[in-house]
This record gives structure tokens, sequence and C-alpha cells, in this order.
């Protein structure tokens, strides 16, 4: 019987999360099983792997990335940020993670990591965004315990603050 996954495996260079990092990985992981199970950054969810439900969203070269669908081969030479990466500090939480503890916009919060990664790139790229922008920035993840409308009203709220800070910058 053949063998469906070869035995090499390569090495990957990357950094996550604003450090550099070396690893081996089989051709056929994914970028999911290998930033949770060989890098340790267990904050990125799996959920669905077929990327519908958003929950493995993480960063990639500045876009947005289903770790669920990528290859980590494909990520050799990448920076990847996760959700781990959103707090300023050990200890603290980014403005749109106190937004979403004060709103409550997370319940079992297995969603949570994929939303935030999605919010926080828009709220970065698009400062001005409005509610329509957040909520067709939400269509391509799956919540299935808030109804959405305290994970909007969070987002709302740290937009707000977000522009403020630019402002008095």
């Amino acid at each position: 019987m053949r063998r469906l996954i070869a035995d090499k495996t390569h090495s990957i260079s990357l950094k996550l999360n604003g450090k550099p990092v070396h690893a081996e990985a089989e051709p056929r992981m994914l970028l999911s099983d290998f930033i949770r199970h060989v890098l340790g950054a267990k904050g990125t969810h799996v959920g669905c792997e077929h990327g519908v439900c958003g929950a493995c969203t993480v960063r990639m070269d500045d876009g947005l990335a289903r770790s669920c669908l990528t290859l980590a081969v494909q990520a050799d030479g990448a920076e990847i940020e996760t959700v781990e990466h959103l707090a300023p500090a050990p200890g603290s939480l980014s403005v749109l993670q106190n937004s979403f503890r004060r709103h409550h916009a997370l319940q079992c919060g297995f969603c949570t990591a994929g939303i935030l990664m999605s919010l926080d790139t828009l709220l970065h790229d698009h400062p001005e965004a409005g509610e329509t922008e957040i909520r067709d920035a939400l269509a391509g993840h799956l919540c299935r315990c808030t109804g959405y409308e305290p994970i909007v009203t969070a987002a709302m709220e740290a937009a707000k603050i977000l522009q403020k800070e630019r402002l008095n910058a």
C-alpha cells in the first residue's frame, strides 16, 4: 500500500507575532496545526476545517488567511499574527478586546479569536469603519452564541476610541 503523506519534512522559517521561528512540518500540514501544535500558539481555533466558520483566521503578511485552508509550507517566509499578538503587553488587552469585554461580545469564545483578527485588521486598515463595514467583516464568521449584536456594538465602540486616539496622537 502506498503512503499518502511523504516522510520528508520541510524546514519553515517565519515570523510569528513578531518573533522569528524555525520548525519542521510535513508537506500537507495545515498552518492551523503548525501554529497550534508545533509553535504552541493555542489562541487560533479550528472549527469547521473547511474555511467556513472563520475561527482559524490569522493575519498573514498584512492580509487575512484561513489557517485551516493554508498549508504550513505556504507560510514559509511570511509574517503571521495570531490573536495572541493583539494585546499590547502581557496582562493587558487591546482597545478592541476591552470593548468585547465591556459589551459581553463573547460567550463560549470559540469564534472570538478569528473575529478579533478580522475586526482588528478592518479597524487598522479603515479606522473610519462604520456598522456596514463591520458587519461585512463579520460575514465570514459563524458565532452560535452572541447573535452578533454585542460584537457589532463592541467593534463600533472600539472604532470610535481608535479614531479619537489617532486624532490625539
